[in-house]
């Protein structure tokens, strides 16, 4: 029996397990679909044993350090430096691939506006490389404020001003912050300076309006979860999986 799953630290909210189980008993599949919860991701040599595995989605925080134990990664993941999705071949080799890309530009399209020329990245981790990506490609330049900046383009919470947001009019939390059960936090942000010109994109989809995305609206600006990328990225990893 083909078997999928999902790897990551913490997954008891995951969207993939309820999305692929659906799926298989929509389409009349005989698959199963488990999540791995890896505390340490040297783990993952023991998931790559299982019989019959045919694919895995990878989720925080293992989207970089997972790239190691791989046997190859597509050009896209290659680029990025992340992966989100790997393919099991028949004779075990393992390459690795990033689905994030493609479902944030999907995503993104139909929202962007010629006031949409610079981005700030809220967080450095896996997720914020394939959004880095995506918004690059598309021509805006691109900031990241992290919670300890070490390379060029990266800045402390506490740089973030009215100046900057004047700058740049596409926000995206690509960090974990206020994903359930903890919605009442949110990143250290100076909303104030948001306007209706702003795009404020959160990557989290549970709760389905997070703090960050609640405090944005009520500024004026548009606002989208990462619901929509989500899906998006699970159907072409289930692509790769059957190529």
């Amino acid at each position: 029996m083909p078997e999928f799953g999902l790897v990551g630290k913490t997954l008891g909210h995951s969207f993939s397990k309820q999305y692929f189980e659906e799926k298989f008993r929509k389409e009349g599949l005989d698959h199963t679909f488990k999540n791995f919860e890896l505390s340490r991701i040297e783990e993952i040599q023991d998931v790559f044993s299982i019989p019959d595995l045919k694919g895995l989605s990878v989720t925080i925080p293992y989207k970089e350090s997972i790239i190691p134990f791989l046997d190859s990664l597509s050009e896209e993941a290659q680029a990025i430096g992340a992966v989100n999705c790997i393919r099991l071949s028949e004779d075990g080799q393992k390459t690795g691939y990033n689905t994030d890309a493609f479902g944030f530009h999907q995503m993104i399209k139909p929202f962007l506006t010629n006031e949409h020329e610079r981005a700030i990245i809220l967080g450095t981790g896996g997720a914020s490389k394939a959004i880095a990506y995506v918004l690059k490609n598309i021509g805006l330049d691109v900031l990241w404020i992290s919670r300890n900046p070490a390379k060029e383009k990266e800045f402390p919470y506490e740089a973030l001003n009215e100046h900057m947001l004047r700058a740049c009019k596409v926000i995206v939390n690509c960090t974990p912050v206020g994903t359930f059960p903890d919605i009442d936090k949110s990143v250290p942000f100076p909303f104030e300076h948001l306007t209706d010109k702003h795009l404020c994109i959160d990557l989290i989809y549970n709760p389905e309006e997070t703090k960050f995305l609640h405090e944005s609206k009520l500024q004026g600006a548009a606002t989208l979860n990462g619901l929509s990328m989500l899906k998006e990225q699970a159907n072409k990893a289930w692509e790769i999986w059957n190529a």
